[in-house]
Formats: structure tokens, C-alpha cells, sequence
């Protein structure tokens, strides 16, 4: 079989079709289809993008989309990376066992215990000095008026998303419409715009980045691999590989 990159070129070529065409209707940047075209594949942000942007680009010049992911999987991919394993939380100190503490005495003991005493040397008083001391216990048995309730705050309906990459990272997002509304490769201290829709679809090529999800900062854990996740209202969801956004 040809090389991947003469085959897109010559089929581009047989459409008579220039560069700046196929970007407008792939949503993939210039430089990545002269990249494919070049078989430059390291100038790609990884293996997920190369793939996702391989079959759209051969679909889009009426080639077997698959045929030219198999064989660039044959040729370029080597075996994955083992992802780290998360360290589990350790147990007890010492020996594991739990630290005995010094029984208390309860707080409610010790109040009720001071009134007693208190109504107690009232009541010595009154009897001394002629005084009722039904009174006195009336006026400090006095109880406070109940708190009211606060109402909790009304659930979000919308995600509010902000990107803030640590470092060079590429990313893919679509809204609700599933309309691709950022394809592009962020830099570390850029940050993007606010963007709403009642969901999105994000990809990430690596975790250099931090996610802003309703005024709440996200980190995002290391992968491998490319970091696919739905963000909705109620959070966000990690997807599979198949479900990028790209």
C-alpha cells in the first residue's frame, strides 16, 4: 500500500482541492492536514488526535477512513503506556489502632448541672430575704425563640466553562448543539473566554490544564491518553476514548 500521506495528497490533488477548503469544512487546522500529507505525525498534539483527524480527512476526500487509520496503527503505534496507579489511602497510624481518649464529661451535664446550683443558692436567698422563688425560676427559664430555616441556593441549569491551560495543551469542545465551538492548541497563561450551554463535549489532549466549571476550579488527572468528559450541571462524567469531541 502507498504511504498514507502521498495517498491523501493525491486524492486531494485528483479533487482539485486547496489546503484552506479542507480546513473550513473539517474544522482541522492547516498545519495538522499538511502534517498528515508530510506524514509528519509528530507534529500532531498525539496518537488519539492523529487518528481522529486521519479518518475525517480521508472521509472528507471520499477514501476508506478506516483503512488509512489500520494501516498508520500498523506502521506508526507502538505499545501503550501503562497508566500510574493511584497510591491508596493508607490506614491507622502505629499499628493501626485507634487512640483511646479520656472520657468527658458531656457539655449538657455541665450546664445543667451550673442552673441547678445557680437555683439552688436563689432559692436559699429568697427563703432567707422572704422572696418567692417561683419567680426567679420563671425568669431563667426562659427559652430562646427557634431558629428559622435558610432556603439552599436554586440548582445551576447552564455550565459556565472556563479553560486555564498550565501548559502547552490541544483541546476540542462542543455545546449542546454538538457545534464545535473551540478546536485549537492553548498556551500556558492564556485563558479562554466564558463559555455557556446547558452541556459540552470536551477533549483534552493532555491534563495541563484547569478546568473552571461554575465558578469552581477542576484539576484534571494525568492520562496516556486524550481526556474525554461531559459537563453538565450536576458535574462532569469522564467518557471513552470512542466519544471524543474532536
Amino acid at each position: 500500500m502507498p504511504e498514507i500521506g502521498a495517498t491523501l495528497r493525491e486524492a486531494r490533488m485528483r479533487a482539485r482541492v486547496d489546503i484552506t477548503e479542507v480546513e473550513l469544512a473539517t474544522k482541522i487546522r492547516a498545519k495538522y492536514l499538511r502534517a498528515m500529507e508530510n506524514e509528519e505525525w509528530d507534529l500532531l498534539p498525539g496518537p488519539t488526535f492523529v487518528k481522529s483527524f486521519l479518518r475525517t480527512y480521508a472521509e472528507y476526500l471520499g477514501l476508506d477512513g478506516r483503512l488509512l487509520v489500520d494501516e498508520y496503527k500498523q506502521r506508526h503505534e507502538g505499545l501503550p503506556e501503562h497508566e500510574p496507579q493511584p497510591i491508596s489511602p493508607g490506614g491507622l497510624g502505629g499499628e493501626g489502632r485507634p487512640r483511646l481518649q479520656a472520657p468527658t464529661i458531656p457539655r449538657g451535664w455541665v450546664i445543667g448541672l451550673s442552673v441547678v446550683g445557680i437555683l439552688a443558692a436563689l432559692i436559699v436567698l429568697g427563703s432567707i430575704s422572704g422572696d418567692e422563688p417561683a419567680s426567679i425560676t420563671a425568669s431563667t427559664t426562659t427559652r430562646r425563640a427557634p431558629r428559622r430555616a435558610v432556603a439552599p441556593p436554586p440548582k445551576p441549569t447552564r455550565v459556565s466553562l472556563q479553560l486555564i491551560p498550565n501548559d502547552t495543551v490541544y483541546v476540542c469542545l462542543r455545546n449542546a448543539s454538538d457545534a464545535l465551538v473551540l478546536s485549537d492548541t492553548l498556551q500556558a497563561g492564556a485563558t479562554t473566554k466564558t463559555y455557556r450551554s446547558k452541556r459540552f463535549r470536551l477533549t483534552l489532549g493532555n491534563n495541563a490544564l484547569t478546568l473552571k466549571v461554575n465558578g469552581r476550579k477542576l484539576s484534571v488527572p494525568a492520562s496516556a491518553e486524550a481526556i474525554n468528559y461531559e459537563l453538565t450541571p450536576g458535574g462532569r462524567k469522564r467518557l471513552s476514548q470512542s466519544e471524543n469531541a474532536c
